[in-house]
């Protein structure tokens, strides 16, 4: 099991999203005295009889005047038995960009549902995004569970139908864990609460602490994108030639056998250095350099991969995008397209359909995409880059679209049509 957990939050407005990640901060005693004295005081001048934790979170001024999350905001924060890296995504369907890229790099999201209103439009368009996107696990919290008449019944209730939504989307029923909560008061936060006597299950924090998700979830050999070569030319290292860069999938050990990217030679790793000195093997996340056997043309952009799983090189390939930017996306747009360490010229070839995330449905041949849309488009690049398709590794499958004149990023992408693996219409999602 990972010692670090990646999450997201994610759920409709006045869900009580922000009351949420406040008290998971205020529980994990992870907010300083005197930060918890300003909320308090705040609270009382606002007539609350209770500290409001959201303020702990909300740090814009439009989020405080408005009583929304707007932007999206990393948290940190530590249990005895795990790390965790929490981003507070906002819940606006006008925002459906921030909680893309707030969930992109997740293992696990948070998907809260208000007890009185339980599974509502956003509560689907937010589930069928986490699908598109590939997040492994995800946590059913039924906040405000104290505002109900029957909390049991009413928890049972959304609980089956948000996990015909969730089978429906492709999640298994050890993928999703369904909690009753109460972010205001602390019920089922960090430990188990005895007003909630209908359920058995862990509390929030038990269950973050221990579910089970991997450092890399995928089953892929080695993919070290090459950031830099490095050539000291010294007298004590008249002949060193080593690669650096960061382990994105699998791991390399000296004496594997490896193939460069995308020229297709194959070599054998000799040695591998850190700045703390040699290691006999490094995992998904370690920063390190590579020696190889052999004198190979090996430069930035290029990737050292496992040669059984090895992924092909392409030029030309279907992708799902969000749009990011205020600048629509059009066919024949030139922009920059940037993949693990590599940048290259692409071409937009056309638009093939838009996700419509609040009907959950496809539009075919939509001209454009705009602002915070979700569409399956294809793409075109001078020179070919390596990636895997995004549902098989997230790591080497997503890429940026970048303005060249200004340098903006317009879109993110991931490579493949990851809204197939959604399928909406075919599998009957609840609407």
């Amino acid at each position: 099991m990972s010692d670090l957990l990646r999450l997201a939050t994610a759920g409709s407005v006045d869900d009580g999203k922000s009351t949420l990640v406040g008290r998971l901060l205020y529980d994990t005693k992870s907010v300083l005295a005197d930060q918890i004295d300003a909320v308090t005081r705040a609270s009382v001048d606002r007539g609350l009889s209770t500290p409001d934790l959201s303020l702990l979170v909300d740090g814009l001024r439009a989020e405080r005047e408005q009583g929304i999350t707007i932007d999206v905001a990393y948290r940190y924060f530590a249990t005895p038995q795990r790390s965790f890296v929490l981003a507070d995504t906002p819940g606006h369907v006008q925002y459906t960009r921030n909680t893309v890229s707030g969930a992109s790099t997740a293992q696990l999201v948070i998907l809260l549902v208000d007890a009185r209103k339980g599974v509502i439009e956003q509560t689907r368009r937010h589930a069928a995004v986490m699908a598109l996107l590939g997040v492994p696990k995800l946590v059913l919290a039924v906040n405000k569970i104290d505002l109900v008449e029957d909390p049991a019944a009413v928890f049972g209730q959304i609980c089956d139908e948000f996990n015909a939504l969730t089978a429906a989307l492709g999640w298994g029923p050890d993928d999703v864990q369904e909690i009753p909560v109460s972010a205001l008061f602390g019920d089922n936060i960090a430990s188990r609460s005895e007003r909630t006597p209908y359920y058995t299950g862990p509390s929030l924090i038990e269950h973050l602490e221990a579910v089970p998700v991997d450092a890399e979830p995928h089953n892929v050999g080695l993919r070290f994108p090459v950031q830099y070569v490095i050539r000291p030319r010294t007298a004590d290292y008249p002949d060193y030639r080593g690669y650096a860069g960061q382990v994105a999938a699998g791991e390399v050990r000296t004496g594997d056998e490896i193939v460069v990217l995308p020229a297709g030679i194959r070599s054998t790793v000799t040695k591998i250095d850190t700045a703390d000195g040699e290691l006999d093997h490094a995992e998904a996340g370690r920063s390190v350099t590579l020696l190889l056997a052999d004198d190979i043309d090996i430069s930035r952009g290029d990737v050292i991969a496992s040669p059984s799983d090895a992924p092909d090189a392409i030029d030309d390939f279907e992708a799902t995008v969000c749009v990011l930017a205020e600048k629509p996306l059009r066919p024949g747009a030139r922009l920059l397209l940037k993949q693990g360490t590599k940048t290259t010229q692409a071409i937009v070839g056309s638009i093939i359909e838009r996700f419509d995330e609040q009907e959950l449905t496809a539009d075919p041949d939509p001209g454009t995409l705009s602002l915070n849309e979700i569409g399956r488009i294809h793409i075109r690049v001078a020179e070919p880059i390596v990636a895997d398709n995004y549902r098989v590794n997230r790591h080497t499958g997503s890429f940026l679209l970048i303005d060249p004149s200004s340098g903006n990023t317009l879109a993110a992408g991931l490579v493949g049509d990851a809204l197939s693996a959604v399928e909406i219409g075919e599998r009957g999602v609840p609407t």
